[in-house]
């Protein structure tokens, strides 16, 4: 298996689609790695040299932020908003949908279950 920013990728599958299990690179990202670093996509990843590898692990860690340098700045970037009291950071620390969905039949991803209203235990006699 190659090893690029710290995440195996898998060898039976094309470059393309391989290079998506690094956190932070989608399929649109990947295409330009490999367009810019002039390697075919239908290419899979057993069949790619050494050389080309290394190419593509230091394109991508000069290039772009990844794995967990990006998930470190995004965690940041929700802590800022939590504790400049932002609505988006209110949002947030709620565990209400941030981009303004509506929550009053939906969101049950962001709010958890349904908690059951009006159900009372049976009196002890």
């Amino acid at each position: 298996m190659a090893r690029i920013a710290g995440v195996d990728i898998p060898r039976d599958k094309h470059i393309v689609i391989a290079l998506t299990y690094i956190f932070g690179i989608g399929k649109s990202l990947a295409k330009k790695i490999l367009k810019d670093l002039n390697i075919e996509e239908t290419r899979k990843t057993k069949d790619l040299t050494e050389d080309e590898i290394v190419k593509i692990r230091s394109y991508i860690d000069s290039n772009f932020k990844v794995e967990g340098d990006l998930r470190r700045e995004i965690t940041q970037n929700i802590k800022r908003l939590i504790e400049i009291n932002s609505y988006r950071g209110i949002r947030h620390k709620r565990g209400l949908p941030v981009r303004g969905q509506r929550t009053h039949t939906n969101a049950r991803t962001r709010k958890g279950r349904r908690r059951p209203v009006g159900i009372k235990s049976k009196a002890k006699a």
